[in-house]
């Protein structure tokens, strides 16, 4: 076969073998939740997603998980690869160490439903409950205008994209699922220094409770694992300091 130009220059892409260990769990088969290993044949320009993705339509399509995207921007194929929250759209193989098998298994702190699946109510009920949206009293005849200043105040936290890998990264958020979480936090952030709103007072009021911010630790876990790269924890902090203060 005649070597593309591309090829020539870059060096062709082969295929090779990884071993993924999946965590799998039926609730319909009375099993316990138990780990499945399948070997797959994947380029190093391939992600978690695509390996996902071939045993699903070539080796067991009863693999059950979430994604829609698959571009990093919906969030919704978050799970744990290799003990770290990441999105299996964004994780690349060849950024792992593929002399090992690879580690797939559902995001921790909230109820599995399905092998990958976990019930995500828990998680928007947080988001809903700080008000996660503009509260303003007047209606302008015109857009309400912000400086670039004022908008730069908040702009970190409105790259959230509701995934949960901030929130299921947290120790505490593992050992006690009524604590409102790093995503709730700053989803409420974003609208607390945004100087349009006037709800600051009422998003405080509700996160200086035992489960709001106070509950935080400062380890870190959350900005780590946050695939938009928000400062998670520093936001956290300034939400603590707003209440402190008693205003935005």
């Amino acid at each position: 076969m005649a070597t593309s130009t591309t090829e020539k220059e870059f060096g062709a892409v082969e295929a090779f073998t990884v071993t993924l260990f999946v965590r799998r769990f039926n609730p319909e088969d009375g099993l316990e939740a138990r780990w499945e290993d399948f070997d797959v044949e994947v380029f190093s320009t391939d992600r978690v997603l695509d390996a996902l993705h071939k045993i699903k339509w070539e080796m067991d399509g009863s693999l059950t998980f979430r994604r829609s995207c698959a571009h990093g921007v919906c969030g919704s194929d978050a799970m744990r690869i290799n003990g770290r929250n990441r999105l299996a759209c964004k994780t690349l193989i060849k950024d792992l160490d593929i002399t090992q098998p690879i580690y797939v298994e559902p995001i921790k702190g909230l109820e599995v439903e399905k092998d990958l699946v976990v019930d995500m109510n828990p998680f928007y009920q947080a988001y809903r409950d700080i008000n996660p949206f503009l509260i303003a009293s007047d209606k302008p005849e015109k857009e309400r205008l912000q400086s670039p200043e004022d908008r730069a105040r908040f702009d970190d936290t409105t790259k959230c994209i509701l995934c949960a890998a901030c929130t299921t990264s947290c120790p505490v958020f593992w050992t006690d699922g009524q604590y409102f979480g790093p995503a709730a936090i700053v989803n409420a952030h974003r609208f607390i220094f945004d100087s349009r709103d006037e709800g600051a007072e009422v998003r405080l009021d509700i996160l200086n409770d035992k489960e709001g911010v106070w509950r935080c630790r400062t380890t870190f876990n959350c900005t780590e694992a946050c695939p938009r790269g928000i400062e998670v924890t520093k936001a956290i902090a300034e939400v603590k300091q707003a209440i402190l203060r008693g205003k935005a």
